[in-house]
């Protein structure tokens, strides 16, 4: 495949397959461990047909290891968070460049022209941090907007009010990007009825407050800004796309992007629709790293492809977007 970006290009399920086993090819040959993982279940000389013949590697590998094809670079380390003396992701990217492309087409397939949308973000935790992928996407969301509010508010929540009410006032198409605890700080003093206004949930107390189950969280959000709907983002540092949700906690993805359900007591076996189990993500953007990964989030796939977020893996520590205790 003389040109592998034109996964972009993806229509069909054939042509998805096709681009998945390309991918699969140069993984093996590039990605020295993702090929000692492969290696390592004897199914290196078994060349896939079918993308749900691909091994998928266990996520924890990107905090041990560095997943990168070899005689590449990094032009940007990403780091997930982590509690302190928690041993955090590091996702090496190759291509900063195409991270851009991919976050903004997906993006605007979602939510439309980007220099028509004020973007804010609600993110302390994220900002007082860095190697978040997360701020790099956000920044440059608001590089593109042509909307002169867009900005972050640390804690300044009056400004963020004025901020809210002036382009509700002008009847801007707004969103706002908020780590949970943030939003919920937020309402507990100012409330504000803007049905327009789209919420970006990225999930997370980060140890700011009591864990609380998503939709409680939601109905409380709602209830302060008058919207219908919370929207939520699916990305992680060791990914370069994302899903979005546009309330009711279920995620749609790009063209390139597919989840499988593995079954948790056979990890090698896949389940049908419907059924809950761990989520396997196929990433295309993730040429350079790794585009089969195990997570350990658990969730359950439906026959449209969208997919629903139902918890965590008991081990696995609480982290990145989208990531409340069920």
């Amino acid at each position: 495949m003389e040109n592998w970006t034109t996964f972009f290009g993806i229509q069909t399920e054939d042509d998805f397959n096709r681009h998945c086993l390309e991918t699969y090819e140069f993984q093996l040959q590039h990605c020295q461990v993702y090929r000692n993982y492969v290696s390592l279940l004897r199914k290196e000389t078994n060349k896939p047909q079918h993308y749900t013949e691909i091994p998928f590697m266990p996520i924890e590998f990107f905090k041990t290891q560095q997943v990168l094809a070899t005689g590449m670079q990094p032009q940007v380390v990403f780091s997930s968070s982590g509690t302190t003396g928690t041993v955090t992701s590091k996702h090496f990217v190759a291509d900063v460049k195409l991270y851009e492309r991919t976050f903004r087409t997906i993006f605007e397939d979602f939510y439309g022209p980007l220099t028509d949308i004020a973007v804010l973000a609600l993110l302390p935790s994220y900002l007082e941090r860095s190697g978040s992928s997360l701020i790099y996407m956000v920044d440059d969301l608001m590089k593109q907007s042509r909307q002169p509010e867009s900005n972050y508010f640390l804690y300044n929540h009056q400004e963020l009010y004025d901020t809210l009410l002036q382009l509700k006032n002008k009847g801007t198409k707004t969103i706002l990007f908020g780590v949970t605890y943030a939003l919920l700080d937020f309402i507990e003093k100012y409330t504000l009825h803007f049905p327009e206004l789209i919420i970006m949930e990225t999930g997370g107390m980060k140890g700011k407050r009591k864990e609380m189950i998503k939709q409680e969280i939601h109905h409380l959000l709602g209830e302060a800004f008058g919207v219908r709907g919370i929207h939520s983002e699916y990305g992680m540092t060791e990914l370069l796309s994302q899903g979005y949700s546009y309330g009711n906690g279920i995620f749609h993805l790009p063209k390139w992007m597919k989840i499988l359900i593995r079954d948790t007591n056979d990890p090698l076996s896949l389940l049908a629709s419907d059924k809950t189990g761990g989520i396997n993500v196929i990433d295309l953007a993730n040429r350079f790293s790794c585009s089969f990964i195990a997570t350990q989030d658990l969730g359950k796939k439906y026959p449209d492809g969208s997919f629903e977020i139902l918890g965590r893996f008991d081990q696995s520590d609480i982290r990145g977007c989208n990531l409340l205790v069920q």
